[in-house]
């Protein structure tokens, strides 16, 4: 079992405590009560410049603790008064050290959106994060088949969250596209051992139609790799452990955002 599948296992049992506290029934009324925003995610992606989704990450799989001080609202702030377009929230608590918290603070902090990094196998996580304050949420391909897919992306659009859709190579992003995601995002990091490879997203690029939003996610170490990132065509990057390990975050994010 790779541990993609260890933490989807994980996450089906975390899904079961949720409903146990809050049933889908009661989320799904909460959810559908709030304003219906314009999908502001895909907004903020569709800069002509390269826009950067910043990362609030404690803790990975291949990393371990990335950062034991984790002031995330300072971070997130950091972020947004730096240039940041977006803000990707970690709430997978096992693996990831995320907290549901840690979303709903930020989102009520910030004014740019914010996308719920986690890993969903449930429509009850899609609700959820409505009510938690997200503008989108990640639906990985690697964890979801395609009526899965579809129906989750269909979910999205009746909340008016954006569906950032998680591909890692051709098959993964053909049926990305079939299943109707506006937003493709391609990482560079293998899921199932973690490894990375900074030209997957320049390798996959020319799969994805120009209007759909194309997302290089993970491995970025410097700006020379958001160079690259500009020059393949991307209309944003994901960028995260460089972020938190960076004691001056809105010096990094600049030096990142130089041409």
């Amino acid at each position: 079992m790779t541990i993609l599948d260890k933490i989807a296992e994980r996450t089906k049992l975390r899904v079961i405590r949720y409903k146990e506290k809050i049933s889908l029934d009661e989320l799904k009324r909460r959810a559908l009560s709030l304003p219906k925003k314009n999908f502001p995610f895909e907004v903020a992606l569709k800069k002509p410049s390269l826009s950067f989704i910043c990362e609030c990450k404690k803790a990975s799989p291949s990393k371990g603790l990335i950062a034991e001080n984790f002031p995330y609202l300072d971070i997130a702030q950091e972020y947004e008064s730096a240039g940041a377009d977006a803000i990707s929230v970690l709430t997978e608590p096992e693996f990831f050290l995320g907290d549901d918290k840690f979303l709903a603070e930020i989102s009520a902090q910030v004014s740019i959106p914010c996308l719920r990094k986690d890993f969903v196998i449930d429509e009850y996580m899609i609700y959820q994060a409505k009510v938690l304050g997200a503008s989108a949420v990640l639906l990985i391909c690697a964890i979801l088949d395609d009526v899965k897919l579809k129906n989750f992306i269909s979910i999205c659009d009746e909340l008016g969250l954006s569906a950032l859709v998680e591909a890692h190579d051709e098959q993964e992003i053909c049926r990305a596209i079939n299943c109707g995601a506006r937003i493709i995002g391609v990482n560079n990091r293998n899921l199932k051992d973690f490894s990375i490879d900074m030209d997957n997203a320049k390798k996959l690029r020319a799969l994805v139609p120009p209007e759909i939003i194309f997302v290089s996610e993970s491995g970025v170490k410097s700006a020379d790799d958001i160079k690259k990132i500009r020059e393949l065509g991307a209309d944003a990057v994901l960028i995260g452990e460089i972020l938190m390990r960076a004691s001056n975050k809105k010096s990094k994010i600049a030096e990142l955002k130089t041409p």
